[in-house]
């Protein structure tokens, strides 16, 4: 081994080392940047999941009490139902 290389080698450890944080860690914070953007996103569409799944189960509620509800007339309640809408 050259005498020269064993200080070449000790110097330039630390600067790939310096130049590899300079590189990463910008790149970390983008990355994670990013991440928080996505869940964000994912966050806001379940929101969005979530009120229909409810504008949902209203509209099958309604309509569960229509069927079962045998005192009332069928038309009338239908009629009624689209004056009335419950969104």
């Amino acid at each position: 081994m050259s005498p020269i290389l064993v200080p070449m080698m000790a110097l330039l450890i630390p600067i790939v080392a310096i130049l590899g944080a300079v590189v990463f860690k910008p790149w970390l914070a983008h990355r994670e940047r990013r991440l928080e953007i996505e869940a964000n996103m994912l966050a806001e569409k379940a929101a969005q999941y979530a009120a229909q799944t409810e504008r949902l189960e209203q509209r099958v509620r309604v309509l569960e009490r229509i069927i079962t509800d045998r005192g009332v007339d069928l038309s009338d309640e239908i009629e009624r139902l689209r004056d009335n809408p419950l969104n």
